[in-house]
């Protein structure tokens, strides 16, 4: 990626001010050589565009894509830099990325992750709106009354085929956001199709202390918050589900020290579950400002000397795209502004996931470009891509269920078929640890502690099969303690720390 000894001085400091932000001096090396924005440090850790996104320099981000930087790129890791601002929650960069048609379904080559698991990892709610903005279609008003067309089914299908990729061992977005216990991102991924009856697999990377066949139900109780369990079971997750150890979600509960969660995990629980809204996190014309964005630019610079023109939220640029419905006009920067920024609740417009209008509060679910608009394309680096996205998989994610209530239903789980993994990015490798522990206070409670407390209240299937249950106890996979040891801690692999060490440097 350019790392000839003529351009490695040079190719340094654009890295170093890529890192600290320093767009005069980044804009003075690429005047002097625009092809250092391919530059990459030694031995192809990280690009410039790797440390721009992760600490966040949206200028910098935008300048080297200018100058044409790949923004499908992968460091050492096989992560792109939407990854990497997926994982620090740099949305204005995310959004950028976009712009310039990242590859939002690239996997990396440790365990499968895509820029959706990173956000979905450590809650960047928004980050997950902007992710899917290109599966999410912006509705015309005068196709709402007409019902859904076929091209809307085919999006939502390749939207549900996106949100419910799965990484290493089977690991969904949902799964992730449920551990670690980020309500908004649960709901928002349920909004999305996201499905609530996924379980993880025995392959790869294994799940210590809950086990291969676990649901996102299962996930939320090891995590312990209750507003994220009441959200799965108000979507249809089944408290009766047992994984391939044998546990329902009550056990996870129990064994973590999860008490509070008890009373609602009951298998007879008669709790009342609280009403919950679509997420204020959707965003219906985010698609719609985005694909003009890319059409025209954001035309930063005002084009007119007459006031009448000029968009009444910034009152600097030009309106170059109007609001369907109340057709109140606005300049694209403030247009895609408000579709990614957005989250005010409105139960009374229609349908979920409509922004309000910042002039008239009218719902907007569409933006159309002005005539006047001129159209200017932005540079794109046309680079290969090997894997794209790994939606062609004939595995139905959503297959009908006939569950009976009254009986407990397992999920064996012995093995995976070749089809459901991509030879080119997404074949598991080695991971690493993912989540951060879901413990408020250091270490989680030790298991055994945890599980004498509850031993006078175990289920009725946990004793009758007690010397079996007693045989899982004794295992290896309890000596762990630390939610940050007991998920993707096969092998600790040292190419993730070497690429973050050195951006974190």
């Amino acid at each position: 990626m350019g790392n000839s000894l003529g351009c490695s001085a040079s190719g340094e400091r654009l890295v170093s001010a890529a890192r600290d932000g320093d767009l005069v001096e980044a804009k003075m090396l690429l005047e002097f050589n625009p092809c250092l924005a391919k530059y990459s440090t030694f031995g192809g850790l990280n690009s410039p565009l790797h440390f721009a996104a992760a600490k966040g320099h949206n200028e910098i981000v935008s300048l080297l894509l200018e100058n044409g930087a790949d923004v499908n790129s992968r460091n050492y890791c096989g992560q792109t830099a939407l990854m990497q601002a997926c994982r620090y929650g740099h949305w204005e960069v995310v959004q950028t990325l976009l712009l310039y048609k990242s590859n939002v379904s690239r996997a990396d080559y440790l365990s499968g992750r895509t820029a959706l698991h990173f956000a979905a990892v450590y809650g960047h709610v928004r980050c997950i709106r902007i992710v899917v903005a290109d599966f999410v279609p912006s509705i015309p008003c005068e196709a709402i009354s007409s019902g859904i067309s076929l091209r809307q089914r085919c999006d939502q299908v390749a939207l549900s085929k996106f949100v419910n990729k799965t990484a290493d061992g089977g690991i969904t977005a949902l799964h992730m956001a449920a551990l670690n216990r980020h309500f908004d991102c649960v709901r928002l991924l349920l909004d999305l199709h996201a499905n609530v009856s996924a379980v993880t697999f025995n392959y790869g990377t294994s799940m210590d202390l809950i086990g291969s066949g676990s649901t996102p139900l299962h996930y939320a109780a090891c995590g312990g918050d209750l507003k994220c369990c009441q959200i799965l079971l108000s979507r249809g997750a089944s408290r009766l589900t047992l994984n391939c150890n044998g546990w329902l979600p009550l056990d996870i509960a129990r064994i973590w020290g999860r008490h509070w969660l008890e009373q609602l995990l009951a298998p007879n629980s008669d709790l009342s579950l609280p009403t919950f809204h679509p997420s204020k996190f959707l965003s219906l014309p985010l698609m719609s400002i985005l694909n003009i964005a890319r059409d025209c630019g954001l035309q930063s610079s005002a084009m007119s000397s007459d006031d009448n023109d000029l968009c009444a939220v910034c009152l600097e640029r030009t309106c170059t795209v109007a609001a369907e419905g109340c057709s109140h006009e606005l300049c694209t920067r403030c247009a895609l502004y408000l579709c990614s920024t957005s989250n005010v609740t409105s139960e009374t417009i229609d349908p979920p996931g409509t922004i309000p209008c910042p002039l008239c509060r009218h719902g907007i679910v569409s933006f159309s470009r002005l005539p006047t608009t001129s159209t200017k394309e932005l540079k794109l680096s046309l680079a290969l891509s090997l894997c794209n996205p790994c939606l062609l998989h004939p595995r139905d994610l959503n297959p009908p269920t006939n569950t009976c209530r009254s009986e407990f239903r397992k999920n064996c789980v012995s093995s995976v078929s070749a089809e459901l993994l991509c030879p080119v990015s997404c074949s598991p490798f080695p991971s690493v640890a993912i989540p951060s522990c879901t413990c408020k206070d250091g270490l989680c409670p030790p298991v055994e502690a945890a599980q004498r407390e509850t031993d006078d209240q175990s289920p009725p299937h946990q004793l009758q099969n007690g010397s079996c249950e007693q045989d899982k106890m004794d295992g290896s996979r309890l000596e762990k303690t630390s939610c940050s040891s007991m998920f993707w801690s096969r092998r600790s692999c040292q190419r993730e720390h070497q690429c973050d060490s050195e951006i974190n440097t």
